[in-house]
């Protein structure tokens, strides 16, 4: 029996980027090739579609030269219609056929990838893919979607207010003092981005302002949240086998010690002052309770392929902070660090994500 043909996505347009390409070194590296043939498909930061090299130490992540998609001369050309999934690359011997895709595995992050874009190409194209679908793709990466649809859910949410330019401009009055009313510190971030991209910390209102044009120069909403004071916390959520309930890691935790919060630069870079802790010390009664809202808010949201959900824990209450639809999926990721952590090594997870989409696939067909 033939092998399905996976092409991996990565990189993309948006700030993103070179993240999306170390998450593909990882995978490259660890995705099961007795099982499945790869196509790496990369996605230029000027949004051309190149046939990347199928070599995961390409993208490793190393913190002095960030991986990223070069544009190479070639040019995958996608099926004309939803009746092929006949993929083409040109380059300079002309075009060439790359045979029939299975699947797509899009490990794009931010914008225009993880926010519903690919997904709805792709389901114009009618060719399957792995991960959250179009509507929770898109809720998802708008935190202040994401917030409404949970509170109508009745899943806690951290205290927020969303702001555009055009609110400021209109009554700033009334809007800082709805801001001011969270009280301090508040945390400023756009409403469509992630890795902590535009992220900032503001302890006293002068520095609002400053905050404010940083988060804006990602997008045009930007949420102003209240800082809640307890633990982070995350957990990875994988869609439900059959008729049974979302599938939740156990939880993981990440504790600032030398840094304001977790942002990019730890996250990627190595910079010091976080440790992450898997799994994370909790009572049986906490994490069962974690895990249940974790569930809860997967399904609120759509329900299909994966996510990691954020929280924070005050000792007796537990508030999403936010649901990454695809989050960051290096091998030292806090996503598949809680997996492994829950008994799957990294390469069954890669797995899971492709058999769950193949299965899906053929139960629409």
């Amino acid at each position: 029996m033939d092998k399905p043909v996976v092409a991996v996505l990565f990189g993309g347009r948006s700030s993103e980027h070179s993240i999306s390409s170390a998450t593909a070194g990882g995978v490259l590296h660890a995705i099961d090739r007795d099982r499945f043939h790869v196509i790496p498909v990369g996605i230029t930061r000027d949004g051309a579609f190149v046939l990347e090299d199928d070599d995961p130490d390409k993208f490793a992540l190393d913190p002095a030269h960030l991986p990223e998609v070069v544009d190479n001369g070639t040019r995958i050309v996608w099926p004309d219609s939803a009746r092929s999934r006949e993929l083409r690359v040109i380059d300079a011997t002309g075009t060439r056929s790359l045979g029939d895709i299975d699947l797509v595995l899009p490990i794009l992050h931010g914008r225009w990838g993880e926010d519903g874009t690919i997904q709805g190409f792709l389901e114009l194209l009618d060719i399957p893919y792995a991960g959250a679908g179009l509507l929770m793709s898109a809720l998802g990466m708008d935190k202040n979607a994401t917030k409404n649809v949970l509170t109508a859910a009745g899943v806690p949410v951290v205290p927020w207010v969303s702001v555009t330019r055009a609110d400021l401009a209109r009554d700033r009055r009334m809007w800082e003092q709805r801001m001011r009313r969270l009280g301090l510190p508040v945390f400023v971030k756009p409403a469509r981005a992630g890795s902590s991209v535009g992220v900032s910390k503001v302890d006293e209102w002068g520095a609002l302002d400053e905050a404010l044009d940083v988060a804006f120069a990602e997008d045009g909403t930007v949420l102003v949240e209240q800082a809640v004071v307890g633990r982070e916390l995350e957990c990875g959520v994988l869609e439900a086998r059959g008729d049974g309930l979302p599938r939740v890691s156990v939880a993981g935790e990440v504790v600032i010690s030398g840094r304001d919060f977790y942002d990019f630069a730890a996250k990627y870079l190595n910079a010091p002052g976080i440790d992450l802790i898997c799994p994370a010390p909790l009572q049986e009664g906490e994490l069962r309770e974690m895990q249940r809202i974790a569930a809860r808010a997967f399904d609120a949201l759509g329900g299909q392929g994966l996510s990691r959900v954020d929280f924070f824990f005050t000792g007796t209450e537990f508030f999403v902070n936010e649901v990454n639809t695809m989050p960051g999926f290096t091998p030292i990721s806090m996503f598949p660090t809680c997996w492994i952590a829950s008994g799957m090594t990294y390469t069954e997870l890669i797995s899971d994500l492709i058999d769950t989409a193949l299965n899906r696939a053929r139960v629409t067909a």
